[in-house]
């Protein structure tokens, strides 16, 4: 499984209604896991991002797929961080010619 960081902004349908916020992230978690992921943890964040979720997917094609439906939906904008573990940043500074 890859780790993303997803970095999410209300947009402003999603600002006015962000009490029902939870529920949408509730919904969000249950896509994932239905596309063989899993939403591991999201965080409140003040400065340029509302949120920050964190995420394991199986391949790039999910996570592609998770974060379209996210903004088809037109509460919130995405942008997608794929995340090496240290293991791989390792051997990929490691392969350096």
């Amino acid at each position: 499984m890859s780790t993303y960081f997803v970095l999410v902004n209300w947009t402003d349908k999603g600002i006015q209604q962000v009490k029902d916020s939870p529920k949408r992230f509730d919904a969000a978690k249950r896509a994932l896991a239905e596309m063989g992921g899993e939403i591991k943890s999201v965080h409140l964040t003040m400065g340029e991002y509302d949120l920050i979720i964190i995420c394991e997917a199986s391949d790039d094609a999910v996570m592609a797929r998770f974060v379209i439906q996210l903004g088809m939906l037109g509460f919130v904008r995405t942008h997608t961080l794929k995340a090496f573990p240290e293991g791989a940043y390792r051997e990929i500074i490691a392969s350096l010619r």
